[in-house]
């Protein structure tokens, strides 16, 4: 062991020295027994490393465990190898892609003649357990360029020998052997295959592109997941149950919402009546809070000159998400990817003063995107969609003051909806940008100020910004515990210098003003398409499309059904009158399938005394009530939001 030394220092602030090239394994079973039992990795410097990696420079030092997001994905990450390596046995010809860790779990992209099917998992499995068993440690390797050529060459791996010779010259490349198997990897890993456990499982198995490239092979993706525990895995496939019942392509057949036909297009959404209900709820308090906060709608074309998308830039870094154009008398259009285009032309269509600004211009903006068939999912994932697109056009004293607006009016939307759990993540400078390191530096600091004026916790996400601004992301999370990107704020000092914007200062100067590009649903698509997978299509009352359904027992009793309808309908409920020839229990059982809040019975009782009968999804029968009693009660609920 060298005589040097390494200072190392702790998250508590502790400093301590170590001989140079002790590992992390090490220090950590001197700390504690059962750290050392739950630790994946080691943090250094911001680095992620092995626990068995010699420590050789001075720096902070934290040791992942599970709980981690980042231990997660080391976790993750070395079970897919676990798995590649119980397939290589099983099926040797079997070639491998990549296989990363994702959100709960894992996959592997593997080359095989012969499909892989769930009724193979099994002994899968069971192959993976054996591998847990043996406690293979799992030990990294730098090699050569050349020498990693022939090594996987030696074994048949074309698609690592593919990846290898895409990598920079200044790679380093790294294998990571555990037994037999050896991988191509960047790493890192746990320290052996047996610190993996048991708790495993394989989900599904579906096609992928190689390297995501339709015009590359099919491979087939195995998908799994494990835990440290036997009760988290449980928990997770419990998740993947209750997610199952809860698909939004499934409950939107079944509750007539919305859907997708093959004679419209991939990707393509049809609002059915009851979808369209829900959304135009959605767009009137959306709309309501968007005067209230001083913004002013707009509506633009879904069409322009290709000239303006040339100008904006999206043709130079947008264009493989773009439609093809089409020509009309010797001009190039094209169907429009953002709002934002239209929103500066407006601006543009006089000269502003400072006092003019901020000027803060919204839309519900459909737009086209070019997805490949292969990524589209339910609402999800599509081809045309509506963005609640809105860009502010300030000065830049005023700037942290609109982020912080914005912050608000999105926690408030967010709440209102139901979401009250979220992630929020603060995205730097990505290594391709435009505009100067001072207006980047600038809003940077701008959003930064804005997240602590509004108190939240944040997690910077470095170089994820978009090319022409940083930006705030939020991430909301539902019932289940899902996280869903909707709401960005993104700050842009690059289309008022390339659209020349200008406003008059109060020097009487012309100065250029601060664009923010903003979204708080993302998309009425994709939200909407969460919001039924959050209730499980059992909207609360004031978004239900169907707020209250009325059941008439018999015919006789139809005429004060009909009054009953009319009543509710007139003080603005979103009301059903079921008039088929079926008994009022099966009526019943239909109401609940449609997940309908509220059911009115009435029969000769309720008829005699001007009452109806209700039924409360999830409570049953709550009694008798009269018609303005229930009325109140309803129109209550719809305003305050339940």
């Amino acid at each position: 062991m060298s005589s040097q030394k390494v200072k190392l220092r702790f998250p508590d602030g502790q400093e301590k020295e170590y001989p140079a090239g002790i590992t992390g394994e090490e220090i950590v079973r001197e700390i504690s027994p059962r750290l050392a039992k739950e630790a994946i990795a080691v943090k250094l410097n911001d680095k992620i490393i092995e626990l068995t990696r010699p420590i050789t420079e001075d720096g902070d030092i934290r040791f992942l465990t599970f709980a981690d997001k980042e231990g997660r994905e080391v976790f993750w990450h070395s079970s897919a190898h676990l798995m590649a390596q119980a397939i290589k046995r099983i099926y040797p010809e079997a070639k491998l892609g990549i296989g990363p860790p994702i959100e709960d779990g894992f996959y592997y992209d593997i080359e095989l003649d012969r499909p892989i099917t769930p009724e193979d998992f099994e002994k899968i499995e069971a192959e993976m357990a054996r591998i847990v068993e043996a406690d293979y440690p799992i030990v990294r390797k730098e090699l050569p360029r050349q020498k990693a050529i022939e090594f996987f060459k030696n074994i048949r791996e074309d698609l690592k020998i593919e990846l290898i010779n895409d990598f920079p010259d200044e790679e380093v490349i790294s294998a990571y052997s555990q037994g037999e198997f050896t991988d191509l990897c960047r790493g890192p890993h746990v320290p052996s295959t047996g610190r993996l456990g048991k708790h495993f499982k394989l989900l599904s198995v579906a096609g992928a592109y190689w390297r995501g490239d339709e015009n590359n092979k099919m491979l087939q993706r195995i998908y799994g997941t494990s835990y440290p525990k036997k009760k988290m895995l449980e928990e997770h496939l419990h998740r993947i149950e209750e997610a199952k019942k809860r698909d939004h392509r499934k409950l939107g057949k079944q509750l007539d919402l919305f859907s997708i036909q093959e004679s419209i297009g991939n990707g393509l959404i049809l609002w059915h009546p009851k979808g369209a209900r829900v959304r135009r709820v959605m767009e009137q308090f959306w709309i309501d809070e968007h005067y209230n906060h001083g913004y002013e709608l707009v509506y633009t074309p879904h069409v322009a000159k290709l000239d303006l998308w040339e100008r904006s830039g999206h043709t130079g870094f947008y264009r493989e998400n773009m439609f093809p154009p089409m020509e009309l008398e010797d001009i190039h259009y094209q169907l429009k990817p953002m709002n934002c285009p239209f929103h500066i032309t407006i601006y543009k269509n006089q000269l502003r003063s400072y006092r003019d600004l901020p000027l803060r211009l919204a839309e519900f903006g459909t737009v086209y995107r070019y997805e490949r068939s292969g990524v589209l999912h339910g609402l999800m994932r599509v081809r045309g969609f509506t963005q609640d697109d809105a860009h502010i056009f300030c000065t830049p004293e005023q700037l942290t003051d609109e982020i912080v607006k914005v912050l608000d009016l999105v926690i408030y939307i967010l709440q209102t909806f139901g979401f009250h759990e979220y992630e929020v993540y603060l995205s730097t400078r990505p290594e391709k940008f435009v505009g100067s390191l001072e207006n980047w530096e600038a809003a940077t600091a701008a959003l930064e100020k804005a997240l602590e004026v509004k108190g939240l916790n944040y997690e910077v996400d470095p170089g994820e910004g978009v090319f022409y601004g940083p930006k705030i992301d939020i991430k909301i999370k539902d019932v289940l515990g899902r996280s869903w990107q909707c709401s960005t704020v993104q700050v842009d000092f690059n289309l008022p210098e390339r659209f020349e914007m200008e406003y008059i200062g109060e020097d009487g100067k012309r100065h250029r003003p601060i664009m923010v590009h903003r979204a708080l649903f993302g998309s009425l698509e994709r939200f909407f398409g969460i919001l039924i997978e959050h209730y499980a299509g059992a909207f609360p009352v004031w978004l239900a499309p169907v707020q209250t359904i009325i059941l008439p027992i018999t015919d006789r009793h139809h005429n004060y059904a009909q009054k009953v309808y009319d009543q509710l309908r007139r003080a603005g409920v979103r009301v059903e009158l079921d008039r088929r020839n079926e008994k009022v229990g099966f009526k019943i059982r239909e109401a609940e399938v449609q997940k309908i809040p509220y059911m009115l019975i009435v029969g000769d009782k309720e008829v005699e005394s001007n009452t109806v009968s209700v039924r409360h999804k999830g409570e049953g029968d709550i009694g008798s009530m009269r018609v303005d009693e229930f009325e109140a009660r309803i129109v209550h609920e719809i305003k305050l939001k339940k």
